[in-house]
């Protein structure tokens, strides 16, 4: 269940009181790498992150301090990092990059906003898979369960959150790598959208000094804990405006006939969200998925084809299974990807007038609620990506929400999606949702 405060609000409370940037550092320092795995980061410097304490403090002893001043925050490993190599979770690229001569605009918007960077973290290697299991650096486990993986491909980042060495964690979304581990996770994930931040959204510099995977689709985006912190994160690292949330908000919801293939646990939290959204003043109706049928037959051959261009050259110092999605995208010509690149205008199109109907858009994360570490997980990537990759192809920003702040099962988190840009109102209305189960606590899932 969520604290009556938040943690961004109870840490911005006792820096403002008493607690000094070097203590919340010393703080994050004894729980880093406490998962069973202990891989949350594949890089941790924990005089470094002293040294940027004592630096934030003497900086702004008699300034203005900037909105997420002294907040730790973990950095996956695919953005640079001066000083530090980026690995991209590869024994190759760690091997074979130098360290990074300056911060990527992701980190450099961090140090801005005042933020304590913690570390690089774990990630699914090339951020091409959705479990969280990396032959190179070990596979990421939850720090809560160990007997559980994080999910992928942003797994160090929720380790990060879960275990508390981060308030927040930046991650990346191709075709789910936020969304999923925050679910799996219990915890709040927020994609933004493509049209925000990708080379080509509103902030262009997203992806400066950061390793793409499909750029079609890649964005950025966090965990956290709590939705009611996620406006605040987001306004200050990606000028996402503070907005009012629609008191009465028309919400679809797939239909029973997607879920076909949903754990019990999963469908209960689904239902029980169905119960929340509509105590909490909105309208439900079910939206047709007709167009998801053959949506993954679109998004695999273009991020093959576009990872493929990222690490050509290299395919084959990969995992077996991700080299032979290289060499596939590879294989794949222009005029191969002419017809998938109108299907996918024609897919976007189609989900643009859904929100002619509907303020936002909702199903589960995934038709699990956990992905058991130690036994086989090649078919997880299938089975998930047809949950996740119809808001990836569409460009929406989403909100995971955890099913335990509505006493529902671990693991089985929601996906709340808005139209592309709408991002303020969808972090807005994740934040009333939260409060108002702060005020009235549901008596059952």
């Amino acid at each position: 269940m969520l604290e009556r405060i938040s943690p961004l609000t109870e840490l911005r409370h006792a820096l403002a009181a008493h607690t000094t940037p070097a203590e919340v550092a010393t703080a994050a320092t004894l729980k880093v790498n406490s998962n069973a795995s202990r891989n949350t980061y594949i890089h941790f410097n924990q005089q470094e992150l002293l040294q940027q304490a004592q630096s934030l403090a003497h900086t702004y002893a008699n300034a203005a301090r900037p909105p997420l001043y002294g907040v730790p925050v973990s950095l996956k490993d695919c953005f640079d990092l001066a000083d530090t190599i980026t690995t991209f979770g590869s024994r190759f690229y760690a091997d074979h990059n130098l360290p990074a001569t300056h911060d990527s605009a992701m980190a450099h918007r961090l140090r801005a906003s005042g933020c304590l960077i913690t570390g690089k973290t774990h990630l699914h290697p090339l951020a091409y898979g959705i479990t969280g299991q990396n032959p190179d650096y070990g596979d990421c486990l939850q720090p809560r369960d160990s007997s559980l993986l994080t999910g992928g491909s942003s797994s160090g980042a929720a380790a990060s959150v879960q275990e508390g060495s981060a308030l927040a964690a930046i991650g990346t979304d191709t075709g789910g790598s936020i969304r999923v581990p925050a679910a799996l996770c219990g915890l709040t994930g927020y994609r933004a959208s493509h049209a925000l931040a990708s080379t080509t959204g509103q902030w262009p510099n997203a992806w400066t000094g950061a390793a793409h995977l499909a750029p079609s689709f890649d964005t950025v985006g966090f965990l956290l804990r709590d939705p009611r912190d996620a406006a605040a994160i987001a306004n200050a690292l990606f000028s996402v405006p503070f907005a009012t949330a629609p008191s009465a908000p028309r919400i679809g919801c797939v239909p029973l006939s997607f879920l076909t293939d949903c754990e019990s646990d999963v469908l209960a939290a689904f239902d029980a969200w169905r119960r929340q959204l509509t105590r909490a003043g909105a309208s439900l109706a079910e939206f047709d998925t007709t167009s998801w049928n053959h949506s993954i037959e679109i998004f695999a051959p273009i991020q093959a084809h576009e990872a493929a261009a990222q690490h050509r050259g290299h395919y084959d110092q990969f995992e077996p299974i991700i080299a032979q999605r290289l060499h596939w995208g590879a294989s794949l010509s222009d005029s191969d990807l002419a017809p998938l690149r109108q299907r996918l205008a024609d897919f976007r199109s189609r989900m643009a007038s859904a929100f002619d109907k509907f303020d936002f858009l909702m199903l589960p994360c995934a038709p699990v609620s956990r992905l058991v570490a130690n036994q086989d997980q090649s078919s997880a990537r299938q089975t998930i990506l047809r949950y996740t990759i119809p808001f990836s192809l569409a460009g929406l920003p989403v909100v995971t929400l955890p099913a335990e702040i509505i006493g529902a099962a671990f693991g089985a988190g929601i996906q709340l999606a808005a139209s592309p840009g709408n991002d303020g109102a969808l972090l807005a209305y994740a934040a009333t949702l939260a409060q108002a189960l702060v005020d009235h606590p549901p008596s059952h899932a």
